[in-house]
């Protein structure tokens, strides 16, 4: 399972992963992994190491081999009309203000809005190859070049890193939860959630 999200589309990577093996050669990719459920005001607006769209990017920075992370339709962005990049925010009785589209991910100005938060992170390639000519490398000793040692190696770890990127949203995402809503019993800090839900929907 390479844990694509459209399930019919598996085999079409499995093969493109059998090619590579065959070849001696690895694979990076884009995982995507994404929160459902947050409550607003996660983060900071005024304070830049709380920020947490901040936060998220350093943890998924921190996974090893990621070279590049967006929340919601990050990069994309820089290539549109402000009227084609921004979410409208529109107010319904009973609703309160919502969104029709989530192009933020639900994060702006360094705080959750309330909408799904959605992150991708690109992973390079695994570096060790299997291939009969390797990639240059350079003896430290005696500074002679030589080629790059081969060893026992995947041929991607995109699936397996998903994996990781959903438990670092989610250790970013809990600890913003407990220094907004603080306390060490989780029914007194679904308790206060609730009555903060209530509070923002009254405005």
């Amino acid at each position: 399972m390479v844990r694509t999200p459209v399930p019919e589309e598996d085999e079409k990577f499995k093969k493109l992963i059998d090619m590579a093996k065959q070849e001696g050669e690895s694979l990076g990719g884009v995982f995507e992994v994404f929160a459902l459920g947050v409550p607003p005001g996660l983060g900071s607006y005024v304070q830049w190491d709380r920020r947490i769209d901040g936060r998220v990017a350093q943890a998924f920075m921190s996974i090893q081999a990621i070279k590049g992370v967006e929340i919601g339709e990050g990069f994309k962005l820089a290539g549109r009309f402000g009227s084609q990049a921004h979410d409208e925010i529109f107010w319904e009785k009973g609703r309160g203000f919502y969104h029709r589209t989530n192009r933020a991910g639900g994060v702006e100005g360094g705080m959750t809005n309330g909408e799904p938060v959605i992150v991708r992170a690109a992973m390079k390639p695994i570096p060790t190859l299997m291939r009969k000519k390797s990639l240059h490398s350079v003896n430290i000793k005696t500074k002679q070049p030589f080629d790059a040692a081969k060893e026992r190696s995947d041929v991607t770890a995109v699936p397996a890193a998903a994996v990781v990127g959903e438990a670092m949203l989610s250790i970013v995402l809990a600890d913003a939860l407990l220094e907004k809503f603080g306390n060490d019993n989780w029914d007194e800090i679904k308790a206060r959630i609730e009555e903060y839900r209530r509070y923002v929907k009254e405005f």
